[in-house]
């Protein structure tokens, strides 16, 4: 034990006395871990910023449960006479199932809208509960959505919000702002209009939203949408709404359909477990060359203090031993390139996507994670071990004869 440490303090020695040396040794070393940790922290925050925008304008995370009204029968499709109608219940059992984050329930419908002493406008009419624009990611110009009572007292709420497309049509050039608080007219029921949505990016088509239940039970059936915290926990987030189905409803796959966009959702994760291995790839030769550059080092220093490892095994120092001190030099030399590296990656990152930013309208902010920090670490102390072992293998089998005869 003792010995190990003494050498593991000869080789700290050597490395202070050749400080030029070092530095070269430790160059190769900061830039492999620097290069490291700017792409994995720039990858991060590329990958939270698409993530993002899946979440607010993709339903790659959506599963969508929907009663099948219609059955195939000789090749055509037949109206079913029984189907479930999912209701405020169903909404909130669905809500509770582990993994998913948020439900929204829809009936959509074509309708005839108007204004008092205004002509009909056709519009789809959307019958939902108070969390669909949590769900849809709504903003407003005007007012509000739907409150939780307002959704369980139903048509009788009487209360509506309309799509921007749809309130400037009502508006008939005025303002679409203005109709906040007018009266509408829908399937033979006035509504109070409580809220009028942002305008949205190709999005025109007119739409009115109503609290679930205004076209009765001839309506069309609500579907439940269930949102999935993150894209790659769709398919369980699916299995949990089955075992839920199957718990619910005998027979459930004759009467409800599941849709997910399960080969989109592969694809994004295949695609972000490219970016991340080849862009690991490109750093991974980084870190090659930078152990390429300790073992010259190390090979040169061995050539160099031939005899003096002779001199010290002819004193009793074992092979271990210089194995021990040849690896710590090697180690040491990673493990310093690593502090400054990850200083220098962490900045770099930092810059790059202030550069993004200013380039572009993506927000990307790099991804600190101290998963990032133990990575390049542990890729530089690997680095140090893999590259050190051949010159300290040669150190420690060197003749203590031949050696001290070295010139």
């Amino acid at each position: 034990m003792l010995g190990s440490a003494f050498a593991v303090t000869v080789g700290l020695h050597s490395l202070l006395a050749n400080p030029l040396r070092t530095i070269l040794a430790t160059l190769g070393i900061i830039i492999g871990v620097a290069s490291l940790v700017a792409v994995l922290a720039v990858g991060d925050g590329v990958e939270q910023y698409a993530r993002r925008q899946i979440e607010k304008e993709s339903s790659l995370q959506t599963i969508v449960v929907a009663p099948r009204t219609t059955t195939e029968l000789d090749g055509q499709r037949v109206p079913r006479a029984e189907y479930p109608r999912f209701g405020v219940a169903e909404a909130g059992a669905a809500r509770a199932l582990p993994g998913v984050v948020e439900v929204s329930l829809l009936a959509t419908r074509p309708a005839a809208v108007r204004v008092p002493s205004g002509e009909p406008r056709g519009a789809r009419l959307v019958e939902t509960l108070e969390g669909t624009a949590e769900y849809l990611r709504f903003q407003f110009v005007a007012g509000r959505f739907i409150s939780q009572a307002e959704a369980a007292a139903g048509p009788d709420a009487g209360v509506a919000v309309l799509s921007h497309p749809l309130a400037d049509t009502l508006a008939r050039g005025g303002s679409p702002e203005g109709l906040l608080g007018e009266w509408i007219e829908v399937l033979g029921r006035r509504y109070r209009v409580v809220g009028v949505l942002a305008p949205r990016e190709g999005n025109t088509e007119p739409t009115l939203f109503v609290p679930l239940g205004a076209a009765g039970e001839d309506g069309p059936p609500p579907v439940l949408r269930l949102k999935a915290a993150r894209v790659e926990e769709v398919p369980l987030v699916r299995q949990r709404a089955e075992a839920w189905l199957a718990s619910r409803y005998e027979g459930w796959a004759d009467s409800v359909e599941i849709f997910t966009r399960d080969r989109d959702v592969a694809r994004l994760g295949e695609g972000i477990l490219v970016f991340k291995l080849f862009m690991g790839a490109i750093t991974g030769i980084s870190l090659l060359v930078g152990g390429i550059g300790i073992m010259n080092v190390l090979l040169a220093s061995v050539i160099e203090r031939t005899r003096e490892i002779g001199v010290r095994r002819a004193i009793g120092a074992r092979r271990r031993d210089l194995l021990t001190q040849f690896l710590a030099e090697s180690v040491t030399v990673a493990g310093a390139g690593s502090a400054i590296g990850v200083v220098l990656g962490m900045s770099g990152a930092y810059a790059v996507t202030a550069m993004m930013r200013a380039r572009t309208d993506a927000t990307v902010y790099a991804g600190f994670s101290w998963s990032t920090v133990a990575v390049a670490v542990l890729a530089a102390a690997a680095t140090g071990l893999a590259f050190g072992l051949y010159p300290a293998l040669r150190a420690a089998r060197l003749s203590p004869i031949d050696a001290i005869r070295h010139e």
